[in-house]
């Protein structure tokens, strides 16, 4: 294919927001794992995976959405990011301490990344580029930055952390 052909697209105002939103999301819940380390050997497993799934996300975020887009490298890394989400939206249907035994509402954007991250992988193999990021943005958004600021409050174990 011609590259002179191919006009790769560039992140816009709202895609530079949600990649420094990302990074900021990820210093500050690596600075809460750190401040937290006197009861990292408290932690279940499962939260342990949690945790480094969506770090590898929320690592991967700003590189996907502020670099060269449609190339190889883009490829890979959305395949690795698309596995980290989704791999931990189906973690999170086993982590259960808001209400012990039962889902919560913040399980909802579990549900919503399990069913959109197969379709953005979709969207991106039949080159439907305008579903796609605009698929990419809404999770992004909601099941990435929502879902990540919503572990700091109300007692949860990253704000206690975070605040000690």
């Amino acid at each position: 294919m011609n590259s002179a052909a191919v006009k790769p697209i560039a992140s816009d105002a709202y895609e530079r927001a949600l990649a420094y939103a990302a990074s900021v999301l990820f210093v500050v819940a690596a600075i809460a794992v750190a401040k937290g380390h006197n009861e990292w050997g408290r932690v279940p497993a499962i939260i342990w995976l949690h945790l480094g799934t969506i770090a590898v996300a929320l690592g991967l975020t700003p590189v996907l959405l502020l670099r060269r887009r449609g190339d190889s490298r883009h490829r890979l890394l959305g395949w690795i990011w698309a596995s980290a989400m989704f791999i931990t939206a189906v973690i999170t249907l086993f982590v259960r301490v808001i209400n012990p035994g039962h889902l919560s509402p913040i399980h909802l954007l579990s549900l919503l990344t399990i069913v959109a991250v197969p379709r953005l992988v979709w969207q991106a193999r039949g080159h439907r580029i305008a579903q796609h990021r605009r698929g990419v943005r809404t999770v992004v958004t909601f099941a990435l930055l929502l879902a990540g600021v919503l572990t700091f409050p109300f007692g949860r174990m990253l704000g206690v952390w975070l605040m000690q």
